[in-house]
């Protein structure tokens, strides 16, 4: 089993209609369902909606303010999962009730020879100070 990362980006509810509590309530049912059919075939690890104000800082320290909830390339959150293969990674991405609202999945694998090289040097030099 390999680990990959779906990034959630747009998909908001762009005009009133699409925005009432009712329509939001029925959207979030979907991703409800979706996230329990992932658990039941225990592929699901973790995920989480992201907040729409954050921070970018940039070389030499420089922050600044973003990203702005009206880019439609926000994150708008994530789900990790394990499964095979990256076409069946894009194959459970296709059921994300996302693209009602015009969203995009961005299905990344995730290197987990490398996070597990930098834990190592980490915990060594932890060790060393």
């Amino acid at each position: 089993m390999a680990g990959f990362l779906f990034l959630f980006r747009g998909g908001l509810m762009h005009n009133e209609e699409e925005g009432s509590p009712e329509a939001m309530q029925q959207h979030m049912v979907k991703w409800q369902h979706w996230i329990a059919d992932m658990t039941r075939k225990e592929i699901y690890v973790a995920g989480e909606p992201l907040h729409d104000t954050g921070k970018f800082v940039s070389s030499g320290g420089v922050v600044s303010d973003g990203p702005f909830p009206e880019a439609k390339e926000m994150v708008a959150g994530y789900i990790a999962i394990n499964v095979a293969t990256m076409d069946e990674a894009t194959e459970v991405a296709k059921d994300c009730p996302i693209y009602e609202y015009d969203g995009v999945v961005e299905v990344r694998e995730i290197l987990a020879e490398t996070s597990e090289a930098v834990e190592q040097a980490v915990e060594q030099e932890l060790a060393v100070s």
